[in-house]
């Protein structure tokens, strides 16, 4: 009986380690916060510079990542320069028509007939990187100019890189709204693409540990194996 605890001490010990626990939990919680809005403020600051070269390198192949006139009208300038031999639009609405496309688009209707693929399957950025590295692997093609805005080129490059390591993926960041200036931090619209964008892109970067995927109706986990 003597070596028994009593009951207000064991309460004592009790609600200290609670205290403990707590603290600890909250420095975590703190500290994850933290990383998220520094990485965000990083993410943000990096796409808003990035913009295209005045002159790329030449390709064997163009790919748009449908999203915007701007996209489209930058990878047609691109084919018409002779900067790759053929281009694929990826992500096309069903319901659009290759001609209402081409008028769309502008340009030589000639090239656009013998140039142009379009592929109309992906629904979302992964499935954009799933089409086109079939399209890449059946043309044996093995240097790729990605055309998308700005915002959307990390988490496009990672996705692309992920299916198509045999080739070389050059970027074409098209820039709809210049915002090098830390101005995105004023305009509401751009803050909100940023920050939807920036939240996709860690979800982009956990799918390298746990494969998961983006659908209507929330995330879900993928196939492993698909796409290797």
């Amino acid at each position: 009986m003597a070596d028994m605890v009593p009951a207000s001490r064991m309460g004592e010990r009790t609600r200290g380690r609670t205290r403990r626990f707590l603290r600890v939990a909250a420095i975590l919680v703190l500290a994850a916060v933290t990383c998220f809005v520094a990485g965000f403020g990083w993410f943000s600051s990096h796409v808003s510079r990035l913009s295209p070269p005045a002159d790329p390198e030449k390709a064997d192949a163009i790919i748009v990542l449908t999203g915007g006139q701007s996209r489209l009208d930058a990878a047609m300038e691109l084919l018409e320069s002779g900067k790759g031999q053929r281009l694929l639009i990826s992500g096309v609405h069903p319901a659009a028509s290759r001609k209402q496309l081409q008028l769309a688009m502008g340009g030589d209707s000639k090239l656009f007939t013998c140039c142009v693929d379009i592929d109309r399957a992906a629904l979302d950025t992964i499935g954009n990187a799933e089409e086109s590295a079939k399209w890449v692997r059946e043309h044996a093609y093995g240097s790729i100019i990605l055309v998308t805005n700005n915002y959307h080129m990390p988490r496009s490059l990672l996705e692309m890189g992920r299916l198509l390591r045999e080739a070389r993926l050059e970027p074409y960041p098209v820039v709809n709204s210049k915002l090098d200036d830390g101005s995105w931090l004023t305009k509401p619209q751009a803050l909100r693409v940023l920050f939807t964008e920036y939240n996709k892109y860690l979800v982009a970067l956990a799918r390298g540990v746990v494969p998961v995927r983006l659908q209507h109706g929330g995330v879900s986990v993928a196939d492993a194996s698909a796409g290797e």
